[in-house]
């Protein structure tokens, strides 16, 4: 009964804080920017074909309007 009183008393922030030091524990404090960085492309290229999707979207779109 005392666990799950404490679970409930910890924050959001510091849930934040033990996850960020578990992630240390687990990788390392070297290959942390390397996941950053990989982490950081994946994002850019799915905003990329996001764009590149929606554009080829609207084109059809656009190209089906005038069709008609």
């Amino acid at each position: 009964m005392i666990g799950i009183g404490i679970i409930n008393f910890i924050a959001v922030q510091e849930w934040i804080f033990i996850i960020i030091i578990a992630v240390v524990f687990i990788f390392g404090a070297k290959k942390i920017p390397e996941l950053a960085k990989t982490f950081g492309r994946a994002k850019g290229e799915f905003e990329k074909g996001k764009i590149e999707g929606e554009k080829e979207l609207k084109d059809f779109k656009d190209k089906e309007s005038k069709s008609d």
